[in-house]
């Protein structure tokens, strides 16, 4: 069975075409900085490997390159969109609804819908790949695979937050958790490497959305965002933590309504507030050149990592591996080091020599001293979502 996998996030496409239940790779590739600037469309075969850099406009345009090289009758790899039985769709929320992959309906994709404000940059461009999908390949089953679905064994305890109990029971607003498929797979990863399913993780996902979750025994128990993908960690357009006061000062000191902030601190605050940049290899670039708010940007998102990798190493009573992992984690050795510098009390220490890497497998980062192992496992949600889309 061939299943083709779409990985929407907030400015990329990721998409893989497996054969299944082998799980062997026909095509996969990357559609990236979409809106910002010029993008950037990879494609890699067996036998082609293709870049090449032009304007991608929205995520529509995007799975529309993407199809055009699946069929492309030099480079592609299936002569009609009929090949493909099964498309597996990531989407971002899945409230309170959807705890397990789902097969899409219009009931499904109403509801997906409805969480738009919820996970504004991510769950209308998840829909948006489900909409193009299904008028291009019309003979093929739709299945969704959600982010939020590992984080449903986070206790009630961490689940909930402070305010009166009613939001709970009557509106569902809750912490959810994001970026659940790649937490999941890394952290069984892991558990693979340490030879042990009784194992304490922190998962460190770091891209342009950002996450970290804290993983006993398999089972997320905590995760740094909540009820929607904002709160946590600094992201590249996003603001993570913030006093929720100065939303209540934006509107009624400063004139901004609430549409307006929302924008600010889902779209314009983050390393791109900070500095200018959403991307981390232009800001990794500037501050090499001594860019001062690239350099003051760096220390404040790698200052919030750590202080929630202190936070969950006490809600575990310890800690057995931490995992870097996704674009930013898998590639950014500067991040990396500056995270696990100085962690020492706690038994963790970096390697900078084997952190001088851009990982492409299971790769160590520790240095023998240390007694917490330090892991950069490259992410694939494409394989965990064709794996649950097939099953399904």
């Amino acid at each position: 069975m061939k299943v083709l996998v779409i990985n929407s996030g907030s400015s990329s496409i990721k998409y893989q075409l497996f054969d299944m239940p082998e799980e062997k790779v026909i095509c996969s590739g990357l559609i990236e900085r979409i809106g910002i600037e010029e993008g950037a469309v990879h494609y890699e075969s067996e036998e082609n490997s293709i870049k090449e850099t032009i304007q991608i406009e929205n995520h529509k345009v995007g799975l529309e390159k993407v199809v055009s090289l699946l069929l492309d009758a030099k480079v592609g790899v299936i002569s009609s969109t009929d090949e493909i039985e099964v498309v597996g769709h990531r989407v971002v929320h899945g409230g309170s609804s959807f705890t397990k992959t789902t097969e899409v309906t219009a009931e499904v994709k109403k509801e997906i819908e409805s969480l738009f404000s919820l996970a504004p940059q991510h769950n209308p461009a998840n829909l948006e790949g489900i909409n193009v999908a299904e008028a291009i390949f019309t003979k093929a089953k739709q299945v969704a695979v959600f982010d939020t679905a590992f984080h449903q064994t986070i206790p009630e305890k961490a689940f909930t937050y402070a305010i009166p109990k009613q939001f709970l029971t009557d509106n569902k607003i809750r912490l959810y958790g994001f970026h659940g498929t790649s937490h999941k797979y890394v952290s069984e990863k892991a558990n693979e490497y340490l030879q042990t399913s009784n194992s304490k993780l922190i998962t460190v996902h770091l891209g342009n959305g950002c996450s970290i979750s804290a993983v006993e025994n398999g089972k997320s128990i905590d995760h740094s965002l909540g009820f929607g993908p904002v709160t946590g960690l600094v992201m590249g357009t996003r603001s993570g933590d913030i006093d929720h006061t100065l939303i209540f000062y934006l509107v009624n000191t400063l004139g901004y309504d609430v549409n307006e902030v929302n924008t600010l601190l889902q779209k314009e605050s983050g390393m791109f507030g900070l500095t200018g940049y959403s991307d981390l290899r232009d800001i990794e670039a500037e501050a090499e050149k001594g860019n001062v708010a690239c350099l003051l940007a760096l220390d404040i998102n790698t200052y919030r990592i750590k202080k929630y990798i202190g936070s969950y190493i006490a809600a575990m009573n310890g800690v057995d591996a931490i995992v870097f992992t996704a674009g930013i984690g898998e590639n950014s050795s500067l991040i990396r080091e500056k995270v696990c510098t100085d962690l020492e009390f706690f038994g963790i220490e970096i390697d900078t020599n084997k952190n001088n890497i851009r990982a492409k497998k299971l790769t160590e980062i520790h240095s023998d001293n240390s007694k917490v192992k330090l892991l950069v496992i490259p992410t694939n949600e494409e394989v965990e979502i064709a794996k649950q889309s097939f099953s399904l």
